[in-house]
């Protein structure tokens, strides 16, 4: 059995060069083709008050869970506000993205349908430097 307990995640920070101040997040793919998943992905993050996590897509259709916080999610041209306990269907290679528009810290996980994900962002995300992440993955050699 693959377990994960998100209060314990160590948890990446990722921001923009384009704006460092407000486009970060902070992120763990604990459950993924590289930890032993077959058939299914997680991510974990967590988007500070007037933060975002930046519009991209990813490989695969996701399912996101709020756990904690109020957020306006933006799925190719619709908006919709989100609170804790709200459901979210985002399909495979749509752009979307995340805006905290609260006072606490907003606490996402996304199921995804496939164990190996692949996201894209309109520039390189840092500290990694690359704009297309395959989620989980060992980093490069």
């Amino acid at each position: 059995m693959l377990t994960a307990k998100t209060t314990e995640l160590e948890l990446m920070q990722g921001w923009f060069d384009s704006d460092p101040e407000h486009t970060r997040v902070r992120v763990a793919f604990p459950i993924n083709k590289w930890a032993g998943a077959r058939d299914s992905a997680v991510v974990y993050f967590e988007v500070k008050p007037g933060d975002r996590l930046a519009r991209h897509t990813d490989s695969a259709e996701e399912i996101l869970y709020v756990v904690a916080g109020e957020a306006e999610a933006e799925v190719g041209d619709q908006r919709r506000c989100l609170a804790a306990g709200d459901l979210a269907v985002i399909p495979a290679m749509v752009p979307h993205g995340l805006v905290n528009v609260g006072n606490e810290t907003v606490k996402v996980v996304g199921f995804f349908s496939e164990s190996e994900v692949i996201s894209t962002f309109k520039e390189p995300v840092q500290p990694f430097g690359v704009a297309v992440l395959n989620q989980g993955a060992p980093p490069p050699a």
